[in-house]
């Protein structure tokens, strides 16, 4: 059964901080049930979409666009996440905060309580277990893994909320056979890591926050696959959207890289938003 969801257009006419990005839409909706998004991934024509919420719900639709221009969304699937015995997630278990698609078609999903990833081969199915790091267990609280991206080749990388100091870098954390650091992101101002994608061109996407009390900032910033070559693509004004949480980055027709971003309303009590930018180089 399809859940018809009917979506206030609003496209801002202000510009972001840096050039790298220009703003081409914003789309605020509402979902009943799934308050809290915290993640989305899409397909590489930017369409077919992938959410998680904190709460541990997953859902799964299309966004529509005319002329390139984001004007809706329709969503097929709204289901729990479940366990490793088929069961949805108990209390404690569903702060769901990454998602990213397989090159085989799994799911993978991150969480932040207690620090762990779970792939699905279906939506609708239990649970595969990635072995834990033995680090994640010594992250702060409600500071674990924040960002979850995959490699073409389905290396899994994922980020914690915190690095643990303001002199730390975040880790970038690599699973492949084992887990190890693949390379480590410099803290620059209050920035705190939420989200993160590797791009169509092979770089790897930051998507950061920064919550100052009255809003947030956002920020992202793109590197190598190695850590290398760091650019700042996206720095907004205080309160110019708000929790921005997710990230999934893609290429339209035209060629354009964008980043397609989600908020969590968890803060605000509004609507949830997507916003896109595309970039110009």
């Amino acid at each position: 059964m399809k859940h018809w969801i009917v979506a206030v257009f609003t496209l801002f006419g202000a510009t972001p901080a840096l050039s790298e990005a220009q703003l081409v839409a914003k789309l605020a909706f509402d979902i009943a049930g799934a308050e809290e998004l915290s993640a989305i991934e899409l397909d590489p024509t930017g369409t077919a979409f992938a959410m998680v919420t904190d709460r541990g719900f997953l859902l799964r639709g299309e966004l529509t666009r005319t002329d390139e221009v984001l004007n809706g969304l329709t969503v097929s699937q709204m289901i729990p996440l479940k366990g490793v015995d088929g069961h949805p997630l108990g209390d404690g278990q569903t702060d769901s905060e990454g998602i990213a698609f397989g090159p085989n078609g799994q799911l993978y999903i991150s969480f932040e309580g207690r620090s762990r990833i779970m792939a699905y081969d279906q939506p609708e199915g239990s649970a595969i277990p990635i072995r834990r790091a033995a680090t994640f267990g010594s992250f702060q609280s409600n500071a674990g893994l924040e960002a979850l991206a995959t490699g073409p080749d389905g290396t899994i990388y994922t980020i914690p909320e915190r690095s643990g100091r303001f002199d730390l870098p975040f880790p970038v954390y690599r699973y492949r056979k084992d887990w190890d650091i693949a390379f480590t992101i410099p803290r620059s101002d209050s920035f705190l890591v939420t989200g993160a994608d590797i791009g169509p061109d092979g770089k790897f996407y930051l998507l950061e926050r920064d919550f100052l009390g009255v809003g947030f900032r956002s920020r992202v910033r793109r590197f190598d696959i190695d850590g290398t070559n760091e650019e700042t693509l996206l720095q907004t004004e205080l309160r110019t959207h708000s929790n921005l949480e997710g990230i999934a980055v893609w290429r339209d027709t035209t060629g354009h890289v964008r980043l397609t971003m989600v908020s969590d309303n968890g803060q605000t009590f509004g609507p949830s938003t997507l916003v896109e930018y595309q970039l110009t180089d």
